[in-house]
């Protein structure tokens, strides 16, 4: 786990610290599918802004995800590039948003932020390209190797009875 012990800024109120921060990156379990960062190590940047009512944080950082297409499971590596801000008010009372999950102790939670962030840019759905095609639901080959249509099927003998109510009505 990475963390930025906050005593170590010793900030004013309008003073900044911005520093180059090592990130672990976590693989991410989408889908039932792992997505592997590549490398599982990046390098980001750390700003820290003191206000008179609290701090403001700050976290860029560009990183790849290695796994399969959403759609027909082909190895895909996505890159996406992360902007995070979060708050701590000096006074937070009982209000969730005055508070930054990451801050435990003067110690801010680098991977869990960098994981959160990260996940929060990633695109709805992991394509290798944006016109996948998908695998056919009728015999698991790839169609965008394979475009193909199968013959239409004739009905399941077990729904019979069921077809001839549906004739009935």
């Amino acid at each position: 786990m990475t963390s930025f012990n906050l005593r170590r800024a010793r900030l004013r109120s309008g003073e900044q610290l911005r520093e180059q921060v090592e990130l672990e990156l976590e693989p991410f379990l989408l889908g039932g599918q792992e997505y592997l960062p590549e490398p599982p190590t990046v390098v980001g940047d750390l700003s820290i802004t003191k206000a008179t009512t609290g701090t403001v944080f700050e976290l860029s950082f560009q990183a790849s995800l290695r796994g399969p297409c959403f759609r027909c499971l082909r190895e895909t590596t996505i890159e996406e590039s992360v902007r995070a801000r979060e708050y701590q008010a000096n006074t937070p009372g009982d209000d969730p948003d005055l508070r930054n999950e990451y801050l435990h102790d003067d110690e801010l939670d680098l991977t869990a932020w960098a994981r959160d962030a990260f996940m929060l840019e990633l695109p709805e759905k992991i394509l290798h390209a944006p016109d996948c095609a998908g695998l056919c639901p009728v015999c698991g080959k790839d169609l965008n190797d394979e475009p193909h249509t199968h013959e239409e099927l004739g009905s399941d003998p077990r729904w019979a009875a069921l077809d001839e109510l549906r004739g009935q009505l």
